[in-house]
C-alpha cells in the first residue's frame, strides 16, 4: 500500500457511557494530544466503544428464554439467557460444540457466540449484562466519519473494528466489522505482478487488513486503548460498506 504507515493510538480515551458521543470523545483526546485529524487518515475504533455508545448492553435477567435457547444451552455449556440473545441476533446457527456457538449473524458476518461479549463491560456477578454487537456497524461508521470529517474539514475514512478466531489458525484477529469511505476489498485481477503475470483472482481485504494493524495497538485486555489512528495509508476512497468483505454463500464452501 505505501513504505510509510503510522499506527497512533488516541490516548487517554475517556470511559464511554451509553449515549455519549463518539467524535466528540475523539475530537477532545486529539486537542489535549494536539495532533488534528489530517487528510487520508483512516480512524479506526474498537466495536465495544461503539456499541457501548449506543446503548447495545442487555440484563440477562430480563431475557426471555425459549425452549430452542434452552436446548442450544444445553449442547453449549452456556447460560439459556445467553444462548437466547444468541439465536435473536443470528441468522443461523452453523455449529455447535461446549463453550462456542458458531452462528451467521444477523448482519451476514459468521462469528462466535454473535459477538456477545462480557468482558471490559461494567458486571454485577448477581445481575449479570452482557454487550451486543452495535445495530448497523456501516452506518455507525458513516455517521463518525460524516462528524470527524466536518470538525477537522478534512476527507477521512473509518473502520469499526473486532476479533474473531479463524477456521484454520489458532488466535483472534481484527477484522472490520464496518467501515466508510474507502474501498474494503481491492480487486487486483489483471494486474501484472513482478514478472509481468497478471493476477487471476487475488482480492485484497484492505478494510480487514487496517483493522488487524489497529488491533495491535488496541490490544485485547487491560490496554484502554480504543480508537487508533492509521497514518500515511493509501486506501482507493469509495462509500462501499463491509457488506463486500462478506463471501457469497454460493462461493463459500465450508457451510
Amino acid at each position: 500500500m505505501t513504505q510509510d504507515v503510522r499506527l497512533l493510538p488516541v490516548v487517554p480515551f475517556p470511559m464511554v457511557q451509553p449515549g455519549d458521543s463518539l467524535a466528540t470523545m475523539i475530537t477532545a483526546t486529539l486537542e489535549t494530544m494536539r495532533r488534528p485529524l489530517l487528510q487520508g487518515d483512516v480512524v479506526v475504533l474498537a466495536q465495544k466503544i461503539v456499541s457501548k455508545a449506543e446503548g447495545r448492553y442487555r440484563r440477562l435477567a430480563d431475557v426471555k428464554v425459549s425452549a430452542d435457547a434452552r436446548a442450544l444451552a444445553e449442547r453449549a455449556h452456556k447460560e439459556p439467557a445467553l444462548a437466547q440473545l444468541i439465536l435473536d441476533e443470528s441468522k443461523e446457527v452453523l455449529r455447535v460444540r461446549p463453550g462456542v456457538i458458531i452462528v451467521e449473524h444477523r448482519n451476514g458476518y459468521v462469528h462466535a457466540n454473535a459477538g456477545i461479549d462480557r468482558s471490559n463491560i461494567p458486571s454485577d456477578e448477581h445481575d449479570p449484562q452482557v454487550l451486543l454487537l452495535p445495530e448497523h456497524p456501516d452506518r455507525s461508521a458513516a455517521a463518525l466519519r460524516r462528524e470527524l470529517g466536518d470538525a477537522f474539514g478534512v476527507e477521512i475514512a473509518v473502520v469499526i473494528n473486532d476479533s474473531a478466531g479463524r477456521a484454520w489458525r489458532n488466535g483472534t484477529q481484527g477484522f472490520a466489522l464496518g467501515c466508510s469511505g474507502l474501498e474494503p476489498v481491492v480487486d487486483l485481477v489483471g494486474v501484472e505482478d513482478l514478472y509481468q503475470r497478471r493476477m487471476e483472482v487475488t482480492e485484497v481485504a484492505v478494510a480487514d487488513e487496517m483493522a488487524a494493524a489497529a488491533s495491535l495497538v488496541m490490544g485485547q485486555s487491560a490496554e484502554a486503548c480504543p480508537v487508533v489512528i492509521i497514518e500515511g495509508a493509501r486506501y482507493q476512497s469509495s462509500e462501499q460498506g463491509s457488506a463486500r468483505l462478506l463471501r457469497e454463500r454460493g462461493m463459500d464452501m465450508f457451510r
